[in-house]
């Protein structure tokens, strides 16, 4: 199995050591080149180094891991935040599309972030994750969602979205301008993303939908025109707290 390299950097040393010990025990192949207690000298050792993957603290003193962008004109390896960030502060991860693991580090979870580093060594597209997350994680709310788009990545701001529609375990995210996008993700999965969102709302089991772009709602045929004409459904379950939300 090839060897990845790989670089943590970390400014409590006990964190440092307990990843060491769980890639020694767990993941053989991945071999450990620089141990480092804050960014300035992480970046040093990433420049020597060139590792595969790196193991970033979010909150360190003077600099945080995510400032890393700043640094590199091209990203070429991965990069798994290691993080103790609250719950609502994670969905900037989620929606960055980048790998984090929280504090105090979870077994399974740590095996299974190596598997997926494991599996995809060749890496691609993975600056403008990172950089989205640094957008993500300095805002009040998100502002940016990444998705896969044809072998790409798409960044999405989160103004430019119409709704999301489902269908089956597919979602189709309608945007402003830059047409439709088909995701094989449920429904349920943008909704938790978009959790602490106040401007999306779930209309219906199929839909969710953008409130300040909603242009009519039809109160007779449970219906919320939308943005560039998109007509949205708006469950009779729904009717009565949307009406009183949004003063219709």
């Amino acid at each position: 199995m090839k060897t990845i390299k790989a670089v943590i950097i970390d400014d409590e040393s006990s964190a440092r050591d307990i990843i060491e010990g769980l890639l020694k025990n767990y993941f053989p192949n991945v071999e450990v080149l620089a141990k480092c207690e804050d960014l300035e000298q992480g970046i040093i050792a990433i420049r020597k180094e060139q590792p595969d993957v790196v193991f970033l603290d979010i909150e360190m003193p003077n600099y945080a891991g995510y400032e890393i962008v700043n640094y590199f004109d091209k990203i070429e390896f991965e990069i798994i935040f290691v993080t103790a960030y609250d719950q609502y502060a994670v969905k900037a991860f989620e929606l960055s599309a980048v790998d984090y693991l929280l504090k105090p580090i979870d077994i399974d979870r740590f095996r299974k972030s190596v598997k997926r580093l494991q599996e995809k060594v060749k890496l691609k597209h993975i600056k403008s994750n990172y950089q989205v997350l640094k957008d993500n994680l300095s805002k009040e709310s998100h502002k940016k969602i990444i998705i896969p788009n044809h072998g790409d990545q798409k960044v999405i701001p989160l103004n430019n979205i119409i709704a999301f529609e489902a269908k089956e375990a597919y979602t189709t995210i309608h945007t402003i301008d830059e047409g439709r996008f088909m995701m094989s993700k449920n429904l349920k999965h943008f909704e938790n993303l978009l959790e602490g969102e106040s401007q999306f709302y779930r209309s219906h089991k199929s839909w969710i939908i953008q409130i300040p772009l909603i242009k009519k709602y039809s109160k007779s045929e449970l219906t919320v025109l939308l943005e560039n004409d998109l007509t949205a459904k708006l469950s009779k379950y729904k009717k009565s707290d949307f009406e009183e939300k949004f003063k219709f």
